[in-house]
């Protein structure tokens, strides 16, 4: 079956295992009905309060693998671009420009990192904007060099999609991006909880953060894309190796999946928003259940896999996710930090660092840059934040 004609909710099934790991646990104090959700509302978007500091697991004694230094460093080297309207995703091309996409104007620009000179590709038809929806993740085709393919998460009218377009860069400014090609379609929409991140891993296959749209029971559902992590070919097909015959879902039991990377090994590690308490970032394996609406953080339940570091909501709110220097490093929305997630293996070597607090607003988008530096997207135009004169930016952020 196409993915054109698979219909709005897909099949899915899934398990979990549970990860070795000690958090220290604090109690929390919570004001009614918040959502740590892009940022601080369930569909209201009310701010809740959380007190406890960020929890880690430990390192498991059974693990070989060198880890990264406890303590890192994370200093801004320069602003590359400014007075951007809502950005979201974020693609750097061969050449070194970067590509970013605009949520609620639903366009993509060009930006010369060297000089800040920006240049709107065009406009992507079919956009909806609302809430947390619109035009969200990037990425560039594997074979980018000789097809020149862009492909984008949007929210349309009815569903959440995933399409591809042609980069035509002879082309006038805001004429160069072709017809959107529709290779997968049915992921539930809603005011909030859409997901939204793609990326494509080392294998060359397409992955995709989704988000259960405001209905809880979506995470476990196995007949739903809503509250998983995708795993497609680049035509929008269940890739070869997926965990369930003929099915698109690689984990499950999600609440809103906008952080994926992949570490020195291969493996990849998704970041995760959570509802009154826990934020997360996991170490995803195939088939696995994270637990949501059943667990939000750490679980006793061996059916869940658990985080391997978790966050108050008001620290965190966490969007994209990086890996660089031996750790993951994640945007954090409400929390207006940087955090550092220092590896070793597949679990956390040591407390998580914040860096950059409060200094830039919220941030939503970290992808690597060359050696030790990352992008840095800031996003206080997307309606929830407080802009400044100058926002929303691109940063260049040296990193150890």
């Amino acid at each position: 079956m196409t993915s054109s004609s698979r219909p709005v909710e897909g099949t899915m099934i899934v398990q979990r295992r549970a990860v070795t790991a000690v958090l220290a646990a604090a109690a929390l104090l919570l004001t009614a009905g918040c959502s740590s959700d892009d940022e601080g509302g369930s569909s209201a978007g009310g701010d809740g309060t959380a007190s406890s500091d960020t929890t880690s697991a430990a390192p498991s004694s059974g693990t070989t693998e060198e880890a990264a230094p406890a303590k890192g460093s994370a200093e801004v080297v320069r602003t590359v671009a400014e007075n951007l309207k809502s950005p979201w995703g974020l693609a750097p091309l061969p050449d070194g420009t970067l590509l970013v996409s605009s949520r609620d104007e639903a366009t993509i620009t060009r930006v010369d990192p060297k000089t800040g000179k920006q240049t709107e590709l065009g406009e992507v038809p079919g956009v909806s904007p609302a809430g947390e929806g619109g035009l969200m993740g990037l990425a560039l085709s594997p074979d980018y060099a000789s097809d020149h393919m862009i492909y984008a998460y949007f929210t349309s009218a009815s569903d959440n999609r995933i399409v591809r377009m042609l980069y035509e860069e002879g082309k006038p400014s805001g004429e160069q991006l072709g017809a959107p090609d529709t290779i997968f379609r049915g992921i539930p929409k809603g005011f909030v909880h859409n997901g939204g991140r793609i990326a494509f891993g080392p294998d060359k296959m397409l992955y995709a953060g989704t988000g259960e749209s405001g209905e809880e029971g979506l995470s476990q559902d196995k007949e739903s894309l809503g509250g998983k992590i995708l795993r497609l070919t680049p035509e929008g097909e269940p890739a070869p190796g997926n965990p369930f015959p003929d099915s698109p879902v690689y984990s499950y039991g999600h609440r809103n999946v906008q952080g994926l990377a992949w570490d020195s090994k291969q493996r990849l590690f998704a970041a995760e928003f959570g509802q009154d308490t826990w934020d997360e970032l996991n170490a995803i394996k195939p088939g696995d259940n994270y637990g949501w609406p059943e667990a939000e953080g750490k679980s006793d339940d061996p059916a869940f896999h658990n985080p391997i570091a978790q966050w108050t909501t008001d620290e965190a709110s966490p969007s994209g996710i990086a890996y660089a220097e031996g750790s993951i490093w994640m945007a954090g929305l409400r929390g207006e930090r940087l955090w550092r997630i220092p590896l070793k293996g597949t679990e956390a070597a040591a407390e998580p660092q914040a860096f950059l607090e409060g200094d830039y607003g919220r941030l939503r988008t970290v992808a690597p840059a060359d050696g030790d530096k990352l992008w840095l997207v800031t996003s206080s135009t997307d309606g929830r934040g407080s802009p400044e004169d100058s926002d929303d930016r691109i940063l260049e952020v040296r990193v150890s």
